[in-house]
């Protein structure tokens, strides 16, 4: 039986205090995000962020000739729609659901609203939209210096972290155009893990057999991400238990210490 929807599964909304998040769950809509759905298109008007809990968006620059390359991806860690709490309601990029699952839905006014407040959210969504750009960042100089089997692996180890299964229902040809590169790159890579033992592919669907195999072939960029992320959001404690990698859980009340990321 699948557990109940919660906005707790969204980090950055399990990381607000109770009466932050109080002022917030009455505006919050939980969406259904299919594959491939698109939430935003290139200087379209942003109307709505998205908390995703169970789905994974890609964030894609797209070319005046129609190819496109993820700049990043957003899972349970973090919200889709920086620009509207960072002064602009459009963005050149587009959004696209990677791994479909759910999200909820903000009213980008009140996203707003509570951003200006300057209360711990202010500083959650900017800690949060720092990790991002690094990740943007890395992203590019990875496409740009590594193998494309590094960046397979690097993409399959970030899906994970955001996933509950290790069977990703993903065709060669989405991971090649998430990537930026040709079908038969990615299709030599995948092959190259599988020979390993460390995927099993089939058609439409990526089973990961070994994670600690895929992590002795990635480059630093994957380390580079969630180091980043790990060190910005790590005085957040959590109103309730969310799964970490190791397992365990987190059961606190949620705050932060005051002190700036650095």
């Amino acid at each position: 039986m699948s557990s109940p929807h919660s906005p707790n599964q969204n980090h950055l909304l399990a990381a607000l205090p109770t009466v932050e998040f109080e002022r917030l769950v009455a505006h919050l809509e939980l969406v259904a995000m299919p594959l491939g759905e698109i939430l935003y298109e290139p200087g379209r008007q942003m109307r709505h962020a998205y908390f995703p809990t169970t789905a994974i968006v890609s964030l894609h620059n797209v070319l005046e000739s129609g190819a496109s390359a993820e700049t990043a991806g957003v899972g349970n860690e973090g919200v889709v729609g920086v620009s509207l709490f960072m002064g602009g309601d459009t963005t050149p990029s587009s959004a696209v659901v990677q791994t479909a699952g759910h999200a909820y839905r903000l009213d980008s006014r009140v996203l707003k609203q509570e951003f200006i407040r300057a209360d711990l959210m202010q500083r959650l969504l900017l800690r949060y939209t720092q990790a991002l750009i690094t990740q943007i960042a890395q992203t590019a100089a990875c496409n740009r210096h590594h193998s494309i089997e590094q960046q397979l692996c690097r993409w399959l180890l970030l899906t994970l972290d955001r996933v509950s299964t290790r069977e990703l229902i993903m065709t060669q040809e989405l991971v090649a155009r998430m990537l930026g590169v040709r079908r038969e790159g990615i299709t030599e890579a995948a092959g190259n893990l599988q020979r390993a033992g460390f995927i099993r592919y089939r058609r439409g669907h990526i089973a990961v057999l070994d994670r600690f195999g895929l992590e002795t072939r990635v480059c630093e960029c994957y380390a580079m991400v969630k180091k980043e992320l790990n060190r910005l959001l790590s005085d957040v404690q959590y109103r309730q238990g969310i799964p970490t990698e190791s397992g365990r859980h987190l059961q606190t009340t949620a705050r932060m210490e005051s002190r700036p990321a650095t």
